[in-house]
This record gives C-alpha cells, sequence and structure tokens, in this order.
C-alpha cells in the first residue's frame, strides 16, 4: 500500500475542508486578514457575542439529544398515518418543516425532514414529487425559523445584539411569515392531486419512546428557550446542558458554525474599528437597510450579512427583516439550503441542475413578494 506524500495529504485535507466548509474558510480568512486594520489584543475580546456563542451551543446541544432518541421521525411517522393522497404528503411534511424550523432551527429542520421525505416518497413508489416537495421544504425551513429568536442563527444573534424586545421581535417578522407561509402553501397545490388515495407505508420505530431521556431534554430545552429571552442566565444555562446531554450529543454540535460566528465577530470589529469603513457602510445603508441587507445576503449568506451590517446601522427591525427575506434568493443566500441541496444531490446527481433552476424560480418568487411587502407597509 503506497504512503502518501505529506503535502498531498495537507493539500486533500484542506480542499475537504474548502468543500465542506467553504463560510467557515471564508471567515476565518477575513479575520486574519482584517488583523492588518487592528493587531491582535485583548481587545478581541470585545468583539465576541458570548450569549449568542453560548444560546447557539445549548440548543444544537439540546437538538442534538431529541434527534438520537428519534422524537422527530416517531412524531413524522405517526402524522403520515393520517394522510390519504400525494398532495397531503407533501403539505404535511412541508408544514413539518415549517413549524419545526421555529424552534430547532432551519439547518436542522432540514437535515431531519428532507432525508425523511425522500424515504416517503420511495416507499410511495412515486419520485416525481421529491424535487418539487424538497424545493418547498427548503423556502419552509428558511421562512418558518424568521418567525423566533431561536429559528435561525442571525434571529439569535440580532435578538442578543440589539437587546430586542420579544413582542417587538415578533410584530416585526409576524406579517412576512405569514404572506410568506400563505404564498408557501398554495404553491403546495402545485404538487401532485388530491384525489388518489394512497397508504404511507411506514412502520414506527421499535419499542416505546423513552420517558426518562424526553423528559430530560424537555426541560434543558425549555432552559435553553429562556436563556435566549435572558429569563434565565445562559452561562449557566450552557454549563448544565453540557453537564446533562452527554458526550455522544455533545459530539452532534456543530462546531464549525461557532467558529464561523467567532471569525466574523473579528472581522466585523476590526471594520468597525478603522473609521473609514464605517463611515462608507453607514452611508450605503442610510435609508436603504432592507434592500442592502437582502441583497448582500445573496452573496454573502445571510450570516455572516447580519453579522456586519448589525455595527453600521440601528435600524434593527429592517435589518431584521432584510436578511431573513434575504435567505430566500441564491443557493447560499441561507447556508440551509446547500444542506437540502446536497441530500437531494445525493438521490439523484442527475437532476442537479434541474433542481437549482427550480429552486432559483421559486425563491425569486419570495423575493419578489418580500420586496413588494415591503413596499406597502
Amino acid at each position: 500500500m503506497a504512503v502518501a506524500e505529506p503535502g498531498e495529504t495537507v493539500l486533500s485535507r484542506a480542499a475537504a475542508i474548502l468543500r465542506n466548509e467553504p463560510v467557515l474558510v471564508l471567515s476565518l480568512t477575513s479575520a486574519v486578514l482584517s488583523m492588518i486594520l487592528v493587531p491582535p489584543s485583548r481587545a478581541y475580546l470585545a468583539y465576541m457575542d458570548f450569549k449568542v456563542l453560548g444560546c447557539l451551543f445549548a440548543l444544537m446541544a439540546v437538538v442534538a439529544g431529541f434527534r438520537s432518541i428519534g422524537l422527530f421521525e416517531r412524531l413524522s411517522v405517526l402524522l403520515l398515518a393520517q394522510v390519504h393522497s400525494v398532495r397531503q404528503v407533501s403539505v404535511l411534511l412541508v408544514g413539518l418543516t415549517f413549524f419545526a424550523s421555529m424552534w430547532i432551527t432551519n439547518d436542522v429542520a432540514l437535515i431531519t425532514f428532507v432525508p425523511f421525505t425522500l424515504v416517503v416518497f420511495r416507499m410511495l413508489g412515486d419520485a416525481s414529487p421529491i424535487m418539487l416537495t424538497i424545493v418547498l421544504q427548503t423556502v419552509a425551513a428558511n421562512i418558518g425559523s424568521s418567525l423566533t429568536p431561536m429559528g435561525n442563527p442571525q434571529n439569535l444573534y440580532l435578538f442578543s445584539y440589539y437587546h430586542m424586545g420579544t413582542g417587538e421581535f415578533f410584530l416585526t417578522m409576524l406579517p412576512m411569515v405569514t404572506v410568506g407561509g400563505g404564498v408557501l402553501f398554495c404553491m403546495v397545490f402545485f404538487i401532485g392531486t388530491g384525489r388518489q388515495s394512497i397508504v404511507v407505508p411506514l412502520v414506527q420505530k421499535t419499542g416505546p419512546l423513552a420517558a426518562g431521556p424526553l423528559i430530560r431534554y424537555s426541560v434543558l430545552f425549555l432552559l435553553s428557550i429562556l436563556a435566549v429571552f435572558d429569563i434565565l442566565p445562559w452561562y449557566a444555562i450552557v454549563v448544565v446542558v453540557g453537564l446533562s446531554v452527554g458526550i455522544p450529543r455533545l459530539r452532534k454540535v456543530d462546531y464549525s458554525l461557532l467558529l464561523t460566528f467567532v471569525g466574523f465577530f473579528i472581522l466585523v470589529g476590526n471594520l468597525g474599528s478603522a473609521s473609514f469603513v464605517r463611515a462608507g457602510l453607514e452611508r450605503i445603508l442610510a435609508g436603504r437597510v432592507f434592500m442592502v441587507s437582502l441583497l448582500a445576503s445573496q452573496v454573502l449568506s445571510n450570516v455572516p450579512a447580519a453579522l456586519l451590517l448589525s455595527r453600521f446601522t440601528l435600524d434593527s427591525g429592517q435589518l431584521l427583516l432584510g436578511v431573513n427575506a434575504g435567505g430566500c434568493g441564491t443557493l447560499i443566500a441561507s447556508l440551509a439550503s446547500v444542506i437540502s441541496f446536497k441530500l437531494f444531490a445525493a438521490h439523484d446527481a442527475g437532476s442537479s441542475w434541474r433542481y437549482l433552476w427550480v429552486f432559483t424560480k421559486v425563491n425569486v418568487l419570495f423575493v419578489l413578494v418580500f420586496v413588494g411587502l415591503q413596499l406597502v407597509q
């Protein structure tokens, strides 16, 4: 067996990291380059929003616990037993993704329910609804997650950074989520027909759901939510969650996302320390926060866009709306969208370009809907 050259090993590993974690690489590279403006010092600690990092860690660990006991799959099976047509299956799968994303984040909702969608339609022997159902699930995750602070990383960050009130946050996002959800579920009726009768041949996982772990993770999830809303001290909850979920669940936490935040915190902090950068971005944003943040999300992704632009505007509502509306659009506008694309491509690589075409058409429609909603408000 030939031994690989050290250089080849390093290059192959670097290529794999770049391929699998492009936003992480971008954030760390940008952070290092920004050190030209502001050399590293203790002041970097002031750039970090430790509450956001801690709450993200706690939520991801608890959701990993729920997934380890198969809670979401069991609930899905119970609900799917009640449907009787292809259209009803798609409505249910899109609806599950929409509402679950409000609590377990958009990326976790897609990681959970897109593979389930593939399994369901394979069992039905009908692959034709898969593409549009997954595209609409992706939109559902990005829109549904917009309603709550814990629904996606940019919301959690902006909620914490601007010290937004709970009522203020929900009232800001409710019109967009309501209109987007209405358009979304109208589009589901383009899938299949409601006339044919089907039976979803799914078998529930063997054995009852263990009550002990379910109660434990439910309590930890409630504590994590209370920490998000500053009802309990976030640092105490992080410790409690870290000690309670167990090592296997801690290994499932997306540490690359946390490290991505650290990189962007350094970048944004250093840019904010440069007066010419601050003046330029403030001038660009003046009176155009919604459109600038929406467009920035199309090329940067909405999490980096939120982190970058938040330091240069006080208009929290328009920025919140812009980066969430901006989660629709290009494939990279929301990193959650990349997840569902990869899952679909693994299922049917030959249809990847067609998927991108359908995805883009649907997402452009939603961007236009949100821009139109913004104009009439």
